[in-house]
């Protein structure tokens, strides 16, 4: 048990980390399952709350697509069902996020990842400096939809201020 809470101390964690900290510790099987029990009946062990953490730890520090957070929740141990879960649970365009300073949407998440990319510096004319922007919000995750979307709109504000100014 010490040695959970432990290693629970320093960030929330999946039941599959946790079963395998405790594996290699060199507890027996019995004694992982009753910690891992006892843990999740208070409260600390909790995969579904650890998902719904990691996406807004994701929005809030380095902003990725639905795709690239879901790979992430499965690398890490996340069940399937949990992550059908989180999926329904983030598709609802309605759904009135806790914290409105974060990105609600994939196409503000998006924006948001690109802003923070291009650290206040304008978006470039050239189009293969649009392309490599493009594949950077790829690889984060962002299907090439929601990516060209997110270069449009930064193009828009973009000819928005130089028209203004």
């Amino acid at each position: 048990m010490e040695i959970g809470v432990r290693f629970l101390a320093a960030r929330p964690r999946t039941r599959y980390e946790l079963e395998r900290r405790l594996r290699r510790a060199g507890a027996q099987d019995a004694t992982v399952e009753a910690t891992l029990v006892r843990l999740a009946a208070m409260g600390y062990l909790d995969d579904a709350a650890f998902a719904r953490w990691w996406g807004e730890q994701r929005d809030r520090h380095a902003p990725r697509g639905r795709r690239l957070i879901e790979a992430e929740l499965r690398r890490i141990g996340v069940p399937r069902d949990v992550i059908e879960g989180f999926r329904d649970e983030h598709a609802d365009p309605q759904r009135a996020p806790e914290d409105a300073a974060l990105p609600g949407t994939e196409e503000e998440r998006a924006r948001v990842a690109l802003a923070r990319h291009l650290r206040g510096r304008p978006l470039p004319e050239e189009p293969k400096a649009r392309q490599r922007i493009g594949m950077f919000l790829m690889r984060r995750g962002f299907d090439a939809g929601t990516v060209r979307g997110a270069i449009r709109a930064a193009g828009a504000d973009l000819e928005e201020a130089e028209n203004d100014g």
